[in-house]
């Protein structure tokens, strides 16, 4: 039993689970799904409407719309990748369905607006769409392909449970402590930064299982030799950069960075209300202080890379960084405390010819930065040390920090 818990916690083995690994994983997926619920549940009437994060209503009808969209509506669904997105699937359970939690039909201004079901309809919905998707993974062959959609379901909802999580966080939702969906959050002793010496590395991923878009396909690179640090930077560490005016000296700024204090008039990252004495942050509807030793969060881009300049260090390239992830664990290189910015814009991989079904495309060249490894919100089974994120350089409503390197 303890091995097979392990297992559908396992970020390289999921990716190639087979179909009685994945039915256990789903159910699991789908039990985080309803915790988040119903710590929501209580105070959904009261609900202030966010320009930063999507009602959690919508987000948790969206995770059955979704699998039940490429799971038990596709009548392509056996051909995996070689399925066409674009055909008219079956029928939702529901007919309100697509024009409740089909992301295309409406934004995230429209979504707060919407007449969604309550939380009990919402839990015969993902109960009865679960069901579906079981009762069809039990027949499905055995192959990448025939298991397409549901690891593509599963990486889904993991991620919905992310942005439920970031929800929370925005919506300062607060939560019951004998029942909380939030997990509690790591604090690590401080290690010396780690060395490496110069040499030629497989970058981004294989063909096998359910490999994302974004880390499509592996292919030699050569890296200088480097130095990086053992974890994320702590909020110790970063709270030197505030108390020094950091945010009041445009030295360290990008222009655009510079300009996006300005207009949002920052002082510290999102949510935290002071850095002299201890760093106090609004969390779960209160104030709290956070250990000195845990890795700051909900730092932007911006903020990340003015702390690099101020410190005389850089943000390490995806190389250096995915190099260190998966040859470092022994020598201390500890990751998955935050998601990390790391150096360059969002690019895709020599190799990607198009976007696999379920998948959202490539953001243009040049117009995102990029996030490694996974927070402590993001289910161990996604904590993969080639995963890739995309996002604006000005995001902070997401669990997201940073590590550097010697400049």
């Amino acid at each position: 039993m303890q091995q097979t818990v392990a297992a559908i916690h396992d970020p390289v083995r999921m990716r190639q689970a087979g179909a009685d690994l994945l039915s256990l994983a789903l159910i699991d997926a789908r039990n985080h799904t309803l915790r988040w619920l119903a710590a929501f549940e209580p105070q959904l009437p009261t609900l202030t409407p966010s320009a930063d994060v999507d009602p959690p209503l919508w987000l948790t009808g969206h995770v059955a719309w979704f699998q039940e969209y490429w799971v038990s509506r596709n009548v392509q669904r056996q051909r995996g990748e070689a399925a066409s997105g674009a055909r008219a699937p079956l029928a939702s359970i529901d007919p309100r369905a697509d024009g409740w939690f089909d992301p295309s039909v409406n934004d995230r201004v429209q979504r707060w607006r919407l007449p969604l079901p309550d939380a009990a309809g919402l839990r015969q919905y993902l109960a009865e769409t679960l069901d579906a998707t079981l009762d069809l993974l039990a027949g499905a062959e055995e192959s990448d392909a025939g298991l397409y959609v549901y690891r593509l379901a599963l990486l889904h909802e993991d991620r919905i449970g992310e942005a439920l999580a970031a929800a929370a966080q925005a919506l300062q939702l607060a939560t019951p402590a004998d029942d909380s969906p939030w997990p509690p959050r790591p604090a690590r002793a401080p290690r010396e930064p780690l060395w490496f010496g110069a040499q030629r590395f497989m970058l981004g991923s294989a063909p096998g299982g359910l490999v994302p878009p974004e880390e499509r396909w592996a292919h030699e690179v050569e890296l200088l030799e480097f130095e990086i640090d053992a974890q994320a930077v702590s909020w110790a560490r970063y709270a030197e950069f505030a108390a020094d005016g950091g945010y009041d000296d445009a030295q360290w700024w990008t222009p655009e960075g510079w300009a996006w204090v300005q207009a949002e008039a920052r002082r510290a990252p999102r949510y935290v209300e002071q850095m002299r004495q201890g760093v106090l942050v609004q969390r779960q509807g209160q104030m709290q202080r956070v250990g000195a030793a845990q890795a700051a969060v909900h730092v932007s881009r911006h903020e990340a890379q003015a702390w690099c300049r101020w410190a005389g260090r850089r943000l390490p390239t995806e190389p250096e960084w995915e190099l260190a992830a998966l040859t470092g664990a022994s020598r201390g290189f500890a990751f998955g405390d935050v998601f990390e910015w790391a150096g360059g814009t969002a690019r895709p991989w020599p190799g990607l010819e198009g976007t696999p079904p379920g998948f959202a495309p490539m953001p243009p060249a040049g117009t995102q930065g990029v996030l490694r490894g996974g927070s402590w919100l993001t289910r161990a089974r996604c904590r993969h040390p080639r995963a890739r994120r995309f996002a604006a350089p000005w995001r902070d409503e997401l669990f997201c920090g940073f590590r550097s390197c010697a400049a």
